[in-house]
């Protein structure tokens, strides 16, 4: 989670004014200065469960890959299908290393022609459009770039446009009315809109556990949009402490917390995200220990946990048996305000990974019960 560390020296997004002046408490999170909270988090996570909230969420990294070979080249280095993305279709996925540890998190969806720049509705060669975390992004794009070019790819970074998320029940009837058609996209579908007189990228899709929306759009018109939509009595602006709050419900990984070079998509409960194909072909980075580990299973796994009482457990806490030996650490926890209770996920060796599992967490030299539990912790509000 973000932490208070002069945001005043941190990189400004386009609606950071707009932050400022409905009362955002602005951190450096990532290298850019973004509201943790307005009216409170908990407020806020209930506004996305309950109504509508928007997060500012364009401290991303948004780039395009662009030529004949685009798909080909991406799936040497993502165990997730790409080939197989219809346009318009998005996916996600994670570049992995040559040993299967997870080098970052990310999103790709195939363009249709019109999206990706030929006005004629035919794409030149083939087009994806990826998003990827703020912290990872440099290394990436330079890592993406590097590793493409042998491909006959090119890698387009979009240094013009801010990205909204917009999440909650409500969030489909009120872009709606603002932009017509957006509400028809189907789940994990994304299409090409117009908004006086700007170009709109949106797809339905999310981080919180909500149905919602995830909308590019050019830097000169973020701010204007998000006070359309926030004219709307059912929507309000969310900070980071909501955002992470949602997602750890929603069983969502945090890059740099929950995975990370260390752990596999295997090890992560990912694998739901690797395809029959790319499970029979290989072909990817880390394909050796990521297939040998769908086969045979991994020595650890990604759970939920359900504490007892009122406490939450932080990242870092030691998880033990039912014995106190110790068995894995938590990498993300807090409390669940649409659960009740203090809920987290962590890893541990794979025998103690069974919902139900009776275990405890050390926290501040207490030893706290919990058990295993599946994730997510909530029912999605997807539309499928």
């Amino acid at each position: 989670m973000a932490t208070d560390t002069g945001p005043e020296a941190a990189r400004r997004t386009p609606l950071y004014d707009l932050h400022v002046a409905q009362g955002g408490r602005m951190v450096d999170f990532a290298g850019y200065a973004l509201p943790v909270q307005y009216r409170g988090i908990i407020a806020e996570h209930e506004q996305a469960r309950d109504r509508a909230a928007l997060f500012d969420v364009s401290h991303m990294g948004q780039a395009r890959i662009v030529g004949a070979r685009a798909a080909e080249a991406l799936e040497s280095l993502v165990p997730g299908d790409i080939a197989g993305l219809g346009a318009g279709r998005m996916r996600y996925t994670q570049l992995t290393d040559d040993n299967g540890g997870i080098r970052d998190d990310l999103m790709v969806t195939r363009l249709a022609g019109d999206a990706s720049g030929d006005a004629s509705g035919d794409a030149p060669g083939d087009a994806l459009a990826i998003v990827v975390n703020a912290a990872c992004k440099d290394d990436d794009f330079a890592y993406l770039g590097a590793a493409l070019a042998g491909w006959d790819c090119s890698l387009e970074v979009d240094e013009s446009s801010a990205l909204l998320a917009f999440q909650g029940p409500e969030a489909a009837a009120v872009l709606e009315a603002e932009i017509p058609g957006a509400d028809g996209l189907a789940f994990l579908q994304g299409d090409l809109f117009h908004w006086r007189g700007a170009p709109l990228w949106i797809s339905r899709s999310g981080y919180t556990g909500e149905d919602g929306f995830e909308i590019s759009v050019p830097a000169s018109h973020a701010t204007a949009l998000a006070e359309a939509l926030l004219d709307s009595e059912e929507v309000a602006l969310a900070g980071l402490g909501a955002r992470d709050s949602l997602r750890l419900e929603a069983g969502l990984c945090l890059y740099g917390h929950d995975i990370d070079l260390t752990t596999t998509p295997v090890e992560a409960g990912l694998s739901w995200s690797i395809g029959k194909r790319r499970r029979a072909e290989g072909g990817f980075a880390g394909a050796g220990t990521i297939l040998d580990q769908l086969r045979n299973g991994a020595a650890r796994r990604r759970i939920g946990l359900r504490l007892e009482g009122r406490a939450p457990a932080r990242e870092g806490a030691e998880i033990c048996d039912a014995g106190g030996a110790p068995v894995g650490r938590v990498t993300s926890g807090g409390f669940g305000p649409t659960v009740g209770s203090p809920v987290a996920m962590g890893y541990v060796a794979a025998g103690h990974a069974a919902p139900g599992t009776p275990l405890t967490l050390t926290v501040r030299g207490r030893a706290l019960p919990a058990q295993a539990a599946c994730l997510p912790f909530i029912a999605p509000g997807y539309r499928r």
